[in-house]
């Protein structure tokens, strides 16, 4: 658990010696847990404040009583019946008895409570005299941004801002919550904190847990805690409703397919062929729809899908290097071309269609921002030979010729990638991929006809799959099941992998 309250001076509600039960006659040890970083005083508040938000008020009210320790500080009581009754001094007195607030918070905080007195003095309708004096000998002196004092002396002339008599009790209630966000949390217990703590313990679990690829939900009766069976490593022909079998034989180019993108609703799909036009596929009847040739027979050499399925991103790079968009007639809507347009051999967009992500001249990664034109270049002291995007659209990975594969994030600067090692790759193109839970995995394929998997908070892989008898050139995983994956390989068979985590049932 975090220990951010453990950090603060002592709050008031925190006696000098061990507290006793009121059923007891032995103290209460005034620290928990086998560690002894545990404040039992801290501890049983946030529970106090749980089981309000629950709605279990009997047994929260029970909880003070019988532990003798109480929700609300005396500062953050006082705060709260002087607020409402408008007794300014009082509330000033009590943020002044606050040992532990800066300077600044301080002043922030009183000059709330003037500011308030003030803005009602005004909407009194005889309160003019009084309002000036309020400005000038309480709030001018705190040391704030002139220009807050200045906009409340404005307010003398335009009465913009006052509070009236309707509206006075919900700007008090603001004004408390608005203390309470200021001043140190033991004042006041910060709403949700358990569940806070909680969800932080799990997330850091799951995070630091080198298998993680579960969606479910993690239980709170154990530390989280996955084997390997949650990573897919057996290789099947999948049954029941999860049958591969083949729906089409795509027939109409003459060369060799040298990339195939599905659009993001699965009804469609792109297929280049080496040196030949891009082609667009009806997948429920297997029949091309329209073959792409534009005004100048552009040869295209990459493609990629907008999120909407409505219109696509190609790379050509004959008669010229360019990158355009065209809809699903083939209209050419936007082009990027000149003498200084690289090749490009890889594209992909972010599922939110706002950044074009291409490798330009085979060492650089170009990030564009469509609505600004915002452009950012990253640079790869390698070949890079194929691009993958995660489903969130915030990082990128590239496979590179030095048998490295670099992460990077779409929308930081930084100039250091995260790093993967360990798979073979020197001649052939190798497409690798993120995958899992969240995405917290990526695989790869390799020369060494193996798959390697990576968790993508560590260099080296956690897996390796072995089957295929050639070199493994592209892998999938599955979007919708994160214990599936898929491989193509050389050997001329695609094979599925799942998580071995029940021999009789795979999927739920």
């Amino acid at each position: 658990m975090e220990g951010d309250e453990n950090s603060n001076p002592r709050s008031p509600l925190e006696g000098e010696s061990s507290p006793r039960h009121p059923n007891s006659l032995n103290p209460v040890p005034p620290m928990l847990g086998r560690e002894g970083l545990i404040d039992r005083t801290q501890f049983v508040r946030i529970i106090i404040q749980a089981l309000y938000s629950l709605g279990y008020r009997k047994a929260a009210a029970v909880l003070e009583l019988d532990s003798g320790v109480q929700l609300d500080s005396p500062e953050y009581t006082s705060l709260l019946f002087d607020i409402m009754a408008g007794r300014w001094d009082e509330c000033v007195a009590t943020i002044n008895s606050i040992d532990d607030l800066e300077a600044e918070v301080r002043a922030r905080a009183c000059f709330l409570v003037w500011k308030e007195q003030f803005l009602e003095l005004l909407g009194s309708g005889d309160g003019l005299l009084a309002a000036k004096d309020v400005l000038w000998k309480r709030i001018a002196p705190l040391d704030m941004d002139r220009r807050r004092v200045h906009k409340l002396a404005r307010s003398l002339i335009s009465s913009e801002g006052i509070v009236t008599e309707e509206n006075r009790v919900s700007r008090r209630i603001k004004l408390l919550l608005d203390l309470v966000e200021l001043l140190p949390p033991w004042v006041r217990v910060p709403s949700g904190r358990l569940e806070h703590l909680v969800e932080t313990t799990v997330l850091k679990q799951a995070a630091s847990c080198f298998y993680h690829n579960s969606p479910d939900a993690v239980t709170l009766y154990a530390d989280h805690e996955c084997s390997q069976e949650q990573i897919p490593s057996k290789c099947i022909q999948v049954k029941d409703d999860d049958t591969v079998s083949r729906k089409h034989i795509l027939e109409g180019h003459m060369k060799p397919i040298s990339f195939v993108a599905w659009s993001p609703d699965d009804m469609m799909l792109l297929t280049c062929g080496n040196g030949e036009a891009l082609k667009l596929w009806d997948v429920e009847t297997g029949m091309c729809k329209l073959t792409f040739t534009g005004p100048v027979n552009r040869i295209i050499s990459s493609c990629a899908w907008f999120p909407n399925s409505d219109k696509i991103v190609c790379g050509s790079c004959e008669p010229d290097n360019c990158i355009f968009t065209c809809d699903l007639e083939g209209k050419e809507l936007e082009v990027w071309e000149g003498e200084r347009m690289p090749k490009v051999s890889d594209l992909a967009v972010t599922p939110d269609g706002c950044c074009l992500i291409s490798i330009c001249s085979s060492r650089e990664i170009w990030i564009r921002d469509f609505p600004r034109g915002k452009e950012r270049f990253i640079h790869e002291d390698h070949s890079i030979t194929s691009l993958s995007l995660s489903r969130d659209g915030q990082s990128l990975i590239v496979n590179l010729n030095s048998e490295e594969i670099h992460l990077w994030n779409v929308n930081a600067t930084s100039d250091v990638p995260d790093k993967f090692r360990g798979h073979k790759q020197g001649k052939y193109v190798i497409r690798s991929c993120f995958g899992g839970s969240n995405c917290l995995f990526i695989a790869s394929g390799s020369e060494d006809s193996q798959i390697y998997i990576w968790q993508r908070h560590h260099e080296m892989p956690i897996k390796v799959l072995s089957g295929h008898s050639k070199t493994v050139n592209s892998v999938s995983w599955n979007p919708m099941k994160p214990h599936m994956l898929a491989s193509a390989s050389d050997d001329e068979t695609v094979r599925i992998w799942v998580a071995n985590r029940n021999p009789t049932k795979i999927f739920t």
